[in-house]
C-alpha cells in the first residue's frame, strides 16, 4: 500500500477512535448546584459510566455520603470552615474519575428548593428576600416566584447557571400583581441574567424565570438579596505585595457608600472604598488564585484567565461581604491610573515601562497615551480586559510623531481542541526607536463604554515568559483522567509564549499516588504537546489531586510556573473550557495493553532518522488483534511513518525522522496505540464487543544534535 495512503487511513482512524473508548465516567449534571455554609442538601448526579459512585469535592469541608437505596443521591454537608465561592464536584466510581461540575457555596442566606407547579402567578412559589432558590427548568413552561418588597427596597435578582456549568440560557422578568413587566434581563454575565430592582411600592411582586428556548432539566441558582453586589473595582491591577484602596462600584454597599452618576439598568450605582493587599508568590510561580471559578466573562465557557496572573477579592462593607468576587491582576511594576480626558489632542503622558489601570467611561471613549521610547528595542504591549472579566473588546493602535500608524493589535490566544484560550484582548510586540515620541490608542472595537468597561494596559521592554495549561485529552465529551493499571493516560498541554520566549519548557509532576509515574517532559517547539502518566500493574486504587510544574530558562535565569488545569465543560463541539483548582487523577482496573520504548532515551542528528523499538504488553488475554501506532501531538519537525504491530506480535521498530534545521535539545514524545479490543461491562464476561481503544505509550526523550556538533 502507498505510504501516503496508509498515513491518511491512520489519521482518519485516530480522529475517530475517541468515540469508542473504555468506559470513562462523565458527570453531566448535579442538582442542586449549591448549598449554604453549615447546611446539608440532597444531591442528585446524572451522567454516564457512573457505576458504584462516590462524590468528592476540592475542599475537605464539603463531604458527601450516599443515601441508602438511592444510588445516584448523596447527602452533602458543607462545614462552617468552607469559604464562600465555587468548588469542583466530581464522581469517583468503578471506571475512574469524572469531569468536574461546579457547586456554589453561600453564607447567611436561606436555601429553598423549587416546588412545582409554579408556572403561573396563581401557583407561584412564595419566597423571601435573601432566599437562594435551587431549581430546574421546565419544558415549555415558566418558573414563577412570589415575593414581598417594601417600597424603596433595592435588591439584586441573580440567576447563576452558565457560571455554574449549567446549559440554561436564562431569562428573568419582574412583574407586578397585574402582570405588568417592571424589569427584565437575559445575557448579563455571559448567558446569565441579573436584575437590579428597586420596589416602586410596598406589595407583592413576581419573579419569572425560564430558559430562552424553554428546554427542560437545566439546573439554576436564583438569588434575591440585599447583600452588597459589586459591579466593578478600580484599580484592577496592583503591584505585588502592595496594599491598595479600591474604589468599588455596585449596589447596597452600606451606609457609608455614595451615589454616583454612573448608571446601569436605569439605576445609579453606589461607590465605596475597600482596602486589600496583593498576595505574594503569584508572580514567582505564575498563578491566578480565585474564590469563584472565573466563568462570568463570556457566553461560552473559555480559558480566558490562562494568560493572566492575579487573584480575586470579595469586598466587605460594615462587615457584610459582597455576594460576588472580582478579578484583580498582579504586576511587578508601579501602577498608573488613567486620567480623563486623555483624547488624541491631549494624550496622557506616561513613562516606560508603564502599567495603566484604565476604563472606557462612556460610549466612544478613546484613551490616548504618549511616551518617549527610552531605548531602542522590542516592547510588549498587552491589554487585559476579558481576562479580568471586563465587558469590552479593546484594540490598540500605535502611531509615530508624524501620525503614521506603526502597528495595530487585536485578539490573541490559542484555541486547541476543547481548550479555548483565544481572547478579545490585544497582545503583541513592536520595535521602538530611542528618543522618538509615540502615541498609543486604546479603544473598544465597537466604541462601547460605561461602568463595566475596564482594562489594564502594560507597555514594557520585552520580557520573555510563558504560561502552561493542561486539559484532559479524552474526546468528544467531558471526562476525567483515569489510569487503568499497567496503562497510561495523558494531558494535552497548551503553551502561550510571551515576549518572544522560544526556549524549552520542562514539565514535572508532584504528589503522584503510589504506583503512578511520570518523567520530566521537555516541550521545545510549538504551542502544544502531551504529558503522560502511567500506572504499575499492581498500583493500588486511588483518586486524588496532583500538581504539575513547568520550568524554563530566560537568559540563564530559571523560571518556574504553575501548570494550570482546565476542563471541558460541555459535550458540544470545541472550545468549551474552564479552569479548575487542581489536576485530579484516578487509578482503577487493569488496562488492556501497555506500550513502552525499549530504551526511553535516544539520540539523533537533525536532518536524519533514528530507529527505536516499541514494546507491547498485551495485559488482557482476549486482546490479540493488530495495534496501529500513531504519533501523539508531535511537533511538525518530527515524522513517523505508519506502523502496525501485527496480530499476536509484541513489538515494532519505529523510524522517527527529524527535520533538518530542528533546534538542538531534548524533546519528549509519545505514541498512541489504537486497536480493536474485546470489552464488556457484564460481570459474567458475556456480550463481549470489539471496542476501538486508544492508549498512549510511556514517553521517549530524543536528544537532537546539530550536524556540526555531531561531527566533533
Amino acid at each position: 500500500m502507498d505510504t501516503r495512503l496508509w498515513v491518511l487511513i491512520l489519521s482518519l482512524a485516530i480522529s475517530n477512535c475517541v468515540y469508542a473508548q473504555l468506559p470513562s465516567p462523565r458527570l453531566d449534571r448535579i442538582a442542586p448546584i449549591g448549598a449554604a455554609i453549615g447546611g446539608k442538601i440532597e444531591l442528585e448526579i446524572a451522567g454516564a459510566d457512573l457505576e458504584e459512585p462516590t462524590v468528592v469535592f476540592d475542599h475537605p469541608g464539603i463531604s458527601a455520603t450516599r443515601i441508602e437505596g438511592k444510588e445516584r443521591y448523596f447527602q452533602v454537608t458543607v462545614s462552617n470552615e468552607v469559604p464562600e465561592g465555587t468548588f469542583d464536584c466530581r464522581v469517583v466510581g468503578k471506571y475512574g474519575i469524572s469531569n468536574p461540575r461546579l457547586f456554589g457555596v453561600h453564607r447567611g442566606m436561606m436555601d429553598v428548593a423549587e416546588v412545582e407547579p409554579n408556572n403561573s402567578q396563581s401557583t407561584a412559589q412564595s419566597i423571601r428576600v435573601n432566599d437562594v432558590v435551587f431549581g430546574m427548568s421546565d419544558n415549555n413552561e415558566l418558573d414563577l416566584f412570589k415575593i414581598h418588597f417594601d417600597q424603596g427596597l433595592r435588591v439584586t435578582i441573580d440567576c447563576s447557571a452558565g457560571r455554574l456549568d449549567s446549559m440554561l440560557d436564562g431569562t428573568l422578568i419582574v412583574v407586578d400583581a397585574q402582570g405588568k413587566q417592571l424589569a427584565a434581563s437575559s445575557d448579563y454575565f455571559g448567558r446569565d441574567p441579573m436584575i437590579d430592582f428597586t420596589a416602586p411600592a410596598t406589595g407583592d411582586y413576581w419573579i419569572v424565570l425560564h430558559d430562552l428556548s424553554y428546554r427542560s432539566g437545566l439546573p439554576y441558582r436564583l438569588m434575591v438579596t440585599t447583600r452588597p453586589y459589586v459591579e466593578n473595582i478600580f484599580p484592577r491591577v496592583v503591584q505585588e505585595g502592595r496594599e491598595v484602596s479600591f474604589n468599588v462600584l455596585g449596589r447596597n454597599l452600606g451606609v457609608g457608600s455614595r451615589e454616583t452618576t454612573k448608571v446601569l439598568q436605569e439605576r445609579n450605582l453606589l461607590e465605596a472604598s475597600y482596602n486589600s493587599r496583593s498576595p505574594v508568590q503569584v508572580l514567582e510561580f505564575g498563578k491566578f488564585l480565585f474564590l469563584e471559578h472565573p466563568t462570568q466573562h463570556s457566553v461560552v465557557p473559555t480559558a480566558a484567565t490562562c494568560t493572566v496572573n492575579g487573584w480575586q477579592i470579595r469586598p466587605e462593607f460594615e462587615g457584610v461581604p459582597a455576594v460576588n468576587a472580582m478579578n484583580v491582576m498582579s504586576i511587578d511594576l508601579p501602577v498608573t491610573e488613567e486620567i480623563e480626558s486623555n483624547q488624541q489632542d491631549a494624550p496622557q503622558q506616561v513613562e516606560l515601562p508603564v502599567v495603566v489601570s484604565g476604563r472606557f467611561d462612556a460610549p466612544r471613549d478613546a484613551d490616548w497615551y504618549t511616551f518617549l521610547a527610552p531605548e531602542n528595542g522590542n516592547y510588549n504591549i498587552d491589554v487585559y480586559c476579558e481576562r479580568i472579566a471586563g465587558q469590552a473588546d479593546p484594540y490598540v493602535v500605535l502611531v509615530d510623531e508624524q501620525g503614521k500608524r506603526v502597528f495595530e493589535f487585536d485578539d490573541f490566544g490559542h484555541r486547541i481542541n476543547a481548550f479555548d484560550g483565544h481572547l478579545r484582548d490585544p497582545s503583541g510586540m513592536v520595535s521602538l526607536s530611542q528618543g522618538k515620541r509615540y502615541k498609543l490608542l486604546v479603544q473598544d472595537r465597537y466604541q462601547r463604554g460605561g461602568p463595566r468597561c475596564q482594562y489594564v494596559m502594560v507597555l514594557r521592554p520585552v520580557k520573555s515568559d510563558f504560561f502552561v495549561a493542561t486539559i484532559h485529552s479524552q474526546n468528544p465529551g467531558p471526562s476525567g483522567t483515569t489510569l487503568w493499571r499497567g496503562g497510561a493516560a495523558y494531558f494535552d498541554v497548551i503553551i502561550h509564549q510571551t515576549g518572544g520566549y522560544n526556549g524549552s519548557i520542562v514539565i514535572t509532576a508532584e504528589n503522584l499516588p503510589q504506583g503512578v509515574h511520570a518523567v520530566p517532559t521537555t516541550l521545545g517547539l510549538g504551542n502544544s504537546g502531551t504529558f503522560v502518566l502511567w500506572a504499575d500493574q499492581d498500583a493500588p486504587e486511588s483518586a486524588l489531586p496532583i500538581r504539575l510544574m513547568a520550568t524554563g530558562d530566560r537568559a540563564g535565569e530559571k523560571i518556574t510556573r504553575e501548570v494550570r488545569p482546565y476542563s471541558r465543560v460541555w459535550n458540544q463541539g470545541d472550545g468549551t473550557s474552564r479552569p479548575m483548582r487542581e489536576h485530579w487523577i484516578a487509578v482503577r482496573q487493569k488496562a488492556p495493553f501497555s506500550l513502552c520504548f525499549e530504551n526511553p532515551n535516544a539520540s539523533v542528528v537533525a536532518g536524519s532518522k533514528v530507529e527505536v523499538k516499541l514494546k507491547l504488553d498485551r495485559l488482557w488475554e482476549s486482546f490479540k488483534e493488530p495495534l496501529n501506532i500513531l504519533p501523539a501531538s508531535w511537533p511538525g519537525n518530527f515524522k513517523l511513518n505508519g506502523v502496525q504491530i501485527p496480530n499476536g506480535a509484541n513489538e515494532a521498530s519505529l523510524l522517527i525522522e527529524v527535520q533538518a534545521g530542528t533546534r538542538a535539545g531534548e524533546y519528549t514524545l509519545g505514541v498512541l496505540g489504537q486497536g480493536q479490543v474485546p470489552f464488556t461491562k457484564k460481570s459474567d464476561g458475556s456480550e463481549f464487543k470489539n471496542t476501538l481503544i486508544s492508549l498512549p505509550s510511556q514517553p521517549i526523550t530524543l536528544s537532537v544534535q546539530s550536524p556540526e556538533s555531531s561531527k566533533k
